[in-house]
């Protein structure tokens, strides 16, 4: 067997296993837009890493992003919440905007914005709190003091996380005592709790083995029915089997990007091509 008809297979697969219907489907151009890029370009000081990309993310759908280590996924992936901006000497030309709204524009709260495109990180990185602490440390922040408030958006957070039945008696158990996988999924919930429209993950399940990866994949696949998710993911599998639409990236330029199923089978660029099957990467 190929390893495009692999593909084939893995994506048949993922069509029978995909039985929860969505009110509307992100398989056509036409989708809502939550995020816009046009033309962007980045820089660490004199050195660029990105080259005028474009692309829309549509809302209630994940996006994957693949490429080789150091073709510019992740720095991508930070500009759409201003992560990139406490870099000393970066800077970035172009536009991202958030449903119509410029995100580098001079009077937007960067704090408020983070609370809108939450994100989670390659490992994970629990506060050295208790577990109730650190899904409440962003409402707390903002300015929640409502004990009975916090209880609630925490619990919320954390069945939405797939981790209440696991956490329910020791919510007062400092965080670090969890399993890697849990820690993972806290850090999820803590994304949750801040109530985000979009929710950006860098390599959430590199870390971990592969029954908590699997667990990680069932999480996002039911989470965007209610959010955006855009993932980085060294693992074309793992975008084959959790993403709605696939972007490749290589040496700092969006080569392309289309719809998980096309890319995977019938990709345009033969750069596509050549990296999906091992040729290079």
């Amino acid at each position: 067997m190929t390893i495009m008809q692999s593909f084939s297979e893995l994506m048949h697969q993922r069509q029978q296993r995909e039985t929860v219907k969505r009110s509307r489907l992100v398989e056509t151009e036409t989708e809502v837009s939550k995020l816009d890029v046009n033309n962007l370009n980045f820089f660490y000081g004199e050195k660029q890493a990105l080259f005028d990309v474009s692309m829309t993310v549509p809302e209630r759908s994940v996006t994957a992003f693949i490429g080789p280590s150091g073709c510019g996924k992740s720095t991508f992936l930070r500009t759409l919440n201003r992560m990139n901006d406490i870099i000393e000497g970066t800077r970035l030309t172009g536009k991202v905007t958030l449903e119509g709204q410029d995100i580098y524009a001079p009077e937007v709260d960067v704090v408020a914005l983070r609370k809108r495109v939450g994100m989670v990180f390659q490992k994970s990185t629990p506060f050295p709190k208790s577990i109730f602490d650190n899904v409440a440390y962003g409402p707390k922040i903002a300015g929640q003091r409502n004990q009975k408030e916090l209880q609630g958006i925490v619990e919320q957070s954390l069945k939405r996380a797939a981790l209440w039945d696991e956490v329910k008696d020791r919510m007062q158990d400092s965080a670090l005592a969890l399993s890697g996988g849990q820690q993972q999924r806290l850090c999820i919930a803590r994304a949750l709790a801040t109530n985000p429209d979009v929710l950006l993950m860098d390599e959430p399940a590199s870390a971990l083995d592969p029954a908590s990866t699997a667990r990680i994949e069932d999480l996002i696949f039911e989470l965007k029915q209610n959010y955006t998710i855009v993932i980085v993911t060294h693992n074309m599998q793992q975008a084959a089997r959790i993403s709605d639409w696939t972007a490749f990236f290589f040496q700092g330029y969006l080569i392309e990007k289309d719809r998980t199923q096309k890319l995977f089978t019938t990709p345009k660029k033969k750069q596509t091509e050549d990296y999906i099957t091992g040729r290079f990467g």
